[in-house]
């Protein structure tokens, strides 16, 4: 009898690849259900996978939808030696397009609901999705943080109130008013304290 070779990996499904597996099994499950009826259990099945495994790795489907924001959104591309008009401008419309991605903004629109009653969501959202991005624009654009919250604000809040309203991404000629209206305010430092 020949001696059982060992297997060149553990037994059950790789690690690596299984969030990008559920992060897209999410995004896809949220566009094509809606925020509200894409539960774990339908972002499991649509990734192949038990829903043990998501809970492993995420105590709550809110959890799970800020850490697949964050790999959609990525770090903020702020181009080095840009003026602030230049980056305000691309950081809104880097902030629009995302949005604009399949289930992006039902995802993120409804992460920010269920935050309203829910104050350890409240607590992963602001600590994992808007502290590392807000951190980026203050120090790229040398803003006290009550600015650069407020900018985070007008822009964010403008694009999920119009995804809670239209159920649509910003049509370009809004997006060239809104990057035109916070520049006005924004972009030479007017209203700093």
């Amino acid at each position: 009898m020949t001696p059982a070779t060992p297997s060149p990996r553990p037994p059950g499904r790789p690690r690596t690849g299984i969030d990008a597996e559920v992060f897209a099994a999410t995004l896809s499950t949220v566009h094509e259900l809606g925020y509200a009826r894409a539960t774990v259990v339908r972002i499991a099945a649509a990734a192949g996978i038990a829903k043990t495994t998501i809970y492993r790795r995420w105590p709550s489907k809110g959890a799970l939808i800020v850490d697949c924001l964050l790999d959609v959104f990525g770090p903020v591309p702020l181009e080095e030696g840009a003026g602030r008009a230049e980056l305000m401008s691309s950081t809104i419309r880097w902030i629009v397009a995302k949005v604009g991605e399949p289930g992006v903004g039902d995802a993120f629109a409804g992460v920010f609901s269920d935050a309203v009653s829910d104050p350890a969501l409240r607590e992963i959202l602001s600590a994992r999705l808007q502290d590392p991005y807000r951190i980026a624009l203050q120090d790229a654009l040398d803003e006290p943080t009550n600015r650069v919250l407020f900018f985070i604000d007008v822009v964010v809040g403008t694009l999920l109130h119009r995804m809670g309203m239209t159920g649509e991404p910003m049509a370009d000629a809004d997006v060239d008013a809104l990057v035109e209206m916070v520049l006005s305010h924004f972009a030479d430092g007017a209203g700093a304290t």
